[in-house]
């Protein structure tokens, strides 16, 4: 009896070559709709996030990591702590040590005690920093702008609504996070210990 074999899914066509396709490039049509979603979703991010990186490093000699952090510190003209800074940029205390530290010496931030906890510091940019990284901020907002050009206003507009709307479910569907610390402990009473 000859065995049936089973016809591998056809690929998706998209008009770009295999090499631009990153995630996408293993979708099938047989594939679950969400699932193509969350590729394309990945893949547009990826893509525009490396030609943003791309970007401020050949014309600024910046990291995207630095200029985030300059973003936030920005939002906050009256400094923000450093565990506040971390949080935002949801990277470590370390990592935000590491870039103030640097930008301090640039003469792009100003680091001092928090008069309401003197335990913590709080950063805020000095004049140059602040004047350079509107600049940059500009030219950025322009990179951005003409990357997303291709699509109508109306588009824009209703994507922003619809990528809103994911992200409120998303978040109605999330299981809070459990505390690491009752791991353990659980494991063991599901072993039969104490």
């Amino acid at each position: 009896m000859a065995t049936k074999k089973t016809a591998l899914p056809l690929p998706l066509h998209l008009p770009l070559a295999p090499k631009d396709l990153g995630l996408e490039a293993s979708v099938t049509q047989d594939d679950h709709q969400s699932l193509r979603l969350w590729l394309r979703m990945m893949s547009c991010t990826n893509q525009v996030h490396a030609e943003i990186r791309r970007r401020l490093r050949a014309e600024f000699g910046m990291s995207i990591a630095r200029f985030d952090y300059l973003a936030q510190v920005h939002r906050y003209p009256a400094g923000l702590t450093m565990t506040a800074l971390s949080s935002l940029l949801m990277v470590t205390g370390g990592n935000v040590t590491g870039l103030t530290q640097e930008l301090e010496k640039e003469g792009w931030v100003l680091r001092e005690t928090d008069p309401s906890d003197r335990r913590s510091s709080r950063v805020q940019f000095t004049a140059e920093g602040r004047s350079a990284f509107e600049r940059i901020a500009s030219v950025h907002e322009s990179w951005v702008v003409a990357l997303f050009a291709g699509l109508r206003a109306t588009d824009r507009q209703q994507l922003g609504q619809m990528l809103g709307r994911l992200r409120m479910l998303v978040a109605q569907s999330t299981a809070p996070a459990e505390p690491v610390a009752a791991r353990p402990r659980q494991r063991r009473q599901e072993a039969g210990g104490r």
